[in-house]
């Protein structure tokens, strides 16, 4: 072989190796995040900032899967199978007591957004979490935020935890259902759904989490709940990737709070809307206060959070939580 074409020969070798390593660096520069629940309120700020382009906009290649239970999504993040979850910050709470440090880089919400719904069949007779006992109590699955909630609510009105029962049913459609087919008594669920329920008739408000004034009365402070964390791990080796994330939810909470609940449903997926589109914008309308404006966690937020855990999950009140380890603001200080 001349010595042209050696060279020719081993600059196609170069070019094609650095092909490989071009493909597999796109691969890995890809984001998966889990959401838990992609269609819920609650989450909204996952699918709007794609819709929106802002992930585009920083550069980053991000893609959103849906798991309907908060807890089942955190497993996924656990496992290596996605880099992180959009669900409630209490997780990272008690990820800590269980020895697995992960935290909220961006604050979507400062109360849950909740909301304990009652079926019209149950009104009668159930009118505070006192009358929980004997009832079956839907949540989207065990151990999830929901769960969480139900129980610190029931326990704080003097139950025990046999004193009713907790069934997993998930969310949105399936939460529907259970309330309409008697499966459940009463259960916490997020807008639309429980806007649904109330407008059909079929349901009726318990305990409203959608604002800051009652969640504080029910809860004893505001209580930051949806957000985007991540292991501290990860986030600790992937400061430019996280800073891009939380540059795209921040401009995301500025949105939110710039323009009105018809103008963001008209980003969302038609799909979202149940086929009532009124509808839909009416929940939103109704979750909307549960938001933050700039991503900030709020202040003496944690302390509630890890409060109420504390009543009634021994492991957590044992663990001497540090609650600086459970999320951060600097990724918001330092956004766009």
């Amino acid at each position: 072989m001349n010595t042209v074409s050696h060279v020719l020969k081993m600059t196609a070798v170069a070019a094609a190796l650095a092909a490989c390593s071009l493909g597999t660096a796109q691969a890995a520069d890809t984001i998966t995040l889990m959401v838990g629940g992609i269609s819920k309120i609650v989450y909204l700020p996952a699918k709007l900032t794609e819709d929106l382009g802002y992930f585009k906009d920083e550069g980053l290649d991000v893609k959103l899967l849906s798991e309907p239970a908060g807890v089942n999504a955190e497993n996924e993040m656990l496992a290596g199978a996605v880099q992180g979850v959009v669900g409630f910050y209490d997780h990272s709470i008690d990820l800590q007591s269980k020895g697995k440090n992960v935290e909220s880089v961006v604050q979507f919400a400062q109360v849950p957004g909740e909301v304990e719904i009652v079926s019209a069949k149950a009104s009668a007779t159930l009118k505070s979490p006192a009358d929980f006992k004997g009832r079956t109590l839907g949540v989207t699955g065990l151990g999830s935020s929901t769960d969480f909630l139900t129980q610190y609510m029931a326990f704080k009105a003097g139950l025990k935890h046999g004193d009713y029962t907790i069934l997993p049913v998930g969310g949105g459609n399936t939460f529907i259902a259970s309330i309409q087919n008697n499966r459940i008594d009463a259960g916490m669920t997020t807008d639309p759904a429980a806007t649904q329920l109330v407008a059909s008739g079929q349901g009726k408000i318990l305990v409203d989490m959608r604002h800051p004034e009652p969640t504080a009365k029910v809860l004893g402070g505001l209580y930051p709940a949806a957000s985007l964390y991540m292991p501290n791990a990860w986030v600790e080796s992937h400061h430019d990737e996280v800073q891009k994330l939380v540059n795209a939810f921040v401009k995301t909470m500025k949105y939110m709070h710039t323009h009105t609940a018809e103008q963001i449903a008209d980003q969302m997926p038609k799909d979202y809307y149940g086929g009532d589109k009124a509808l839909y914008v009416k929940a939103l309308e109704a979750s909307l206060p549960s938001f933050t404006s700039d991503g900030r966690m709020p202040k003496d937020g944690p302390q509630t959070v890890l409060q109420v855990l504390s009543t009634f999950k021994p492991q957590v009140k044992a663990a001497h939580i540090d609650l600086s380890k459970t999320y951060t603001t600097a990724f918001v200080d330092a956004a766009k």
